[in-house]
């Protein structure tokens, strides 16, 4: 019983609905076409979109006409329509998001056949960008480790995630929502390992692979640090200089006045030795100079 209202279940979906020929999925800008061989099963073909079913093409095959109809739907089609001549296929070109949904082939000759296919639109993935992330540098291991930030803007039904060569370490998701993404990641300076930022959705991805070299330079705020030791180290190895200079001039001072001194003493002692034996030699001429009678 339950196999009989499942078999009516499906045949009335068929009726209704039809089948679904083909799920396409592309990305913005790219073109799609829509394939099937209908043109020798029919009189009549005609292409229709979404769910009023609008009329955007047709073909009379007897008489082999062809049109299409890309001014319907405020012209989103203008311009992006095209039909094969051989086989009925429809191409839409320079496709948009807005273009997006359920097409109908309707082939009408001694019987009606209906196909009925999907297409999705995804916008064309940004390439991510990574930068340094300065707001994590005061932290202890800052020295130690450089923090990477990798984002994407106006992203959505996307992932976006960390590799380190082909491990995933850490990632991140989006669903139909249009928002910024942004994943951070911990290095260290020295390491050689290969780590790349990747989005991808269900038909494509971007990648960005980062050079730890380049991008691991310091931050503004640690330039600025590192300015302020340098220049201390500039002062304090300026001021070491000046007092020693000044040290070494006192010390070169102290050691003239001692010489001086000892040289004036050396002086005076010469002097009065030379003083004495004068007096000596002045006394032994008087000795020797013979007496009056």
């Amino acid at each position: 019983m339950l196999f009989h209202v499942f078999a009516l279940f499906c045949l009335c979906w068929k009726t209704l609905f039809g089948v679904f020929s083909e799920i396409v999925s592309v990305t913005e800008g790219d073109s799609v076409t829509l394939n099937f061989n209908a043109v020798h099963e029919g009189d009549h073909i005609l292409w229709k979109y979404g769910a009023e079913n609008t009329l955007i093409a047709k073909i009379n095959i007897k008489q082999q006409d062809f049109f299409t109809f890309d001014d319907v739907l405020d012209g989103r089609f203008r311009n992006r329509l095209k039909l094969d001549h051989q086989t009925g296929s429809l191409t839409i070109t320079n496709i948009r998001s807005e273009h997006a949904g359920i097409y109908e082939l309707e082939i009408i000759g001694s019987k009606l056949t209906i196909e009925k296919f999907s297409i999705s639109v995804y916008a064309r993935l940004p390439v991510p960008v990574t930068i340094r992330d300065c707001s994590s540098s005061s932290s202890s291991l800052s020295q130690y480790n450089c923090s990477v930030l990798c984002s994407v803007v106006n992203v959505s039904a996307v992932s976006l995630s960390w590799y380190k060569g082909n491990s995933v370490l850490s990632s991140i998701s989006v669903s139909d929502l249009s928002i910024s993404l942004s994943l951070p990641l911990e290095v260290e300076y020295q390491d050689e390992n290969t780590y790349s930022c990747v989005i991808n959705n269900t038909i494509s991805n971007q990648t960005t692979h980062l050079d730890i070299n380049t991008l691991c330079q310091l931050c503004p705020d640690e330039d600025l640090h590192w300015f302020y030791i340098v220049w201390m180290c500039a002062v304090v190895g300026s001021l070491m200089i000046l007092v020693s200079a000044v040290m070494c001039c006192i010390s070169k001072k102290r050691r003239k006045t001692v010489y001086n001194q000892e040289e004036d003493q050396s002086d005076s002692t010469s002097c009065k030795q030379k003083s004495q034996k004068t007096k000596s030699d002045m006394q032994a001429v008087y000795y020797n100079v013979p007496k009056r009678r």
